[in-house]
């Protein structure tokens, strides 16, 4: 093995970690390959000899490039910052098939989905200034100390430090934790679906929290994104979605149980739910056409189909 094979091999191991966190830094799969490939790039161009901890130093390159790229989309005017208007703007979901086929997740898999990211938090990141997510992501996500985020956003550690705590104060005010109950979870995730199938009003208002949250993502087609808050709202929300497609599938989305919907084979909208006590307390719907095909094609549509 040569020089640059050896190399090659030496960043793949790094690769699950920083995908990880370019996907949070930019809830965009898409954008998160790219992220990773540039990172790839620079090191390729680097005395990897005078590299003392790659895993940092990867860590930190993909860092820059992930702000780079959210200060780009600030100046572009893609990045929803204002937190007093209601953003229907839905992250990229991640996809896979139920385990098992269909049964409740198996322990192999429990660590790989404890360290997955729910959309809830993506949406409330999005609100952070890129500074902010930086410093968050980082730091409490992937414990990187504040001496090596500082130079990376260009401030000093104690600055860096109250980015962080900034942007855990909004975090926790506005993303919904969800209950540590996996089976529980898919069984109230069930249990609405079929209510709404079923057009049962009354079991639908008993699975929502009443200050629930509906955030749908219907890209440019109009009447497709809004915003609802309060369980008789979101019961409407949910049941003219509903209608829409003639097939639905259980899957993993980021993590946690939820929705596939096909039309005429092709994939409709994908649902992540919120569970806490028992009760949804958020639903975030990608119906954005143009993302879904990039996301699913038919063969993950079929794959998805056999394991449900």
């Amino acid at each position: 093995m040569n020089a640059g094979e050896l190399l090659a091999t030496r960043f793949e191991e790094h690769r699950p970690r920083l995908k990880a966190v370019a996907y949070r830094m930019l809830g965009s799969l898409s954008e998160a390959e790219d992220a990773v490939q540039e990172t790839w790039l620079k090191l390729s161009r680097t005395d990897d000899e005078r590299v003392e901890n790659l895993g940092g130093w990867l860590t930190t390159v993909v860092g820059r490039v992930c702000l780079d790229l959210l200060r780009s989309r600030k100046q572009r005017g893609e990045q929803p910052l204002d937190t007093e208007a209601p953003a229907t703007h839905v992250p990229d979901p991640q996809i896979s098939p139920l385990p098992g086929g269909g049964e409740a997740v198996d322990p192999e898999q429990e660590a790989l989905l404890s360290d997955s990211v729910g959309l809830a938090l993506l949406v409330v990141l999005d609100t952070l200034s890129p500074a902010e997510r930086l410093a968050f992501v980082l730091h409490d996500m992937f414990a990187v100390p504040f001496d090596d985020i500082a130079p990376i956003v260009e401030r000093a550690p104690a600055a860096t430090r109250q980015l962080a705590s900034r942007a855990r104060r909004r975090v926790r005010g506005a993303a919904p934790e969800p209950g540590p109950d996996r089976t529980r979870h898919r069984e109230v995730v069930e249990a609405f679906l079929a209510a709404a199938r079923g057009g049962d009003f009354d079991a639908l208002l008993e699975l929502l929290d009443p200050d629930v949250v509906l955030r749908a993502d219907g890209g440019d087609v109009s009447g497709l994104s809004r915003f609802v808050r309060g369980a008789p709202e979101v019961v409407a929300g949910a049941r003219s979605f509903s209608t829409l497609a003639a097939t639905t599938y259980l899957a993993l989305v980021n993590g946690r149980v939820g929705q596939i919907a096909v039309h005429d084979g092709q994939a409709f909208s994908v649902g992540e739910f919120t569970v806490r006590d028992g009760r949804i307390v958020e639903i975030n719907i990608l119906a954005d056409q143009e993302r879904l095909r990039a996301l699913l094609d038919a063969r993950a549509i079929a794959e998805l189909a056999a394991a449900d």
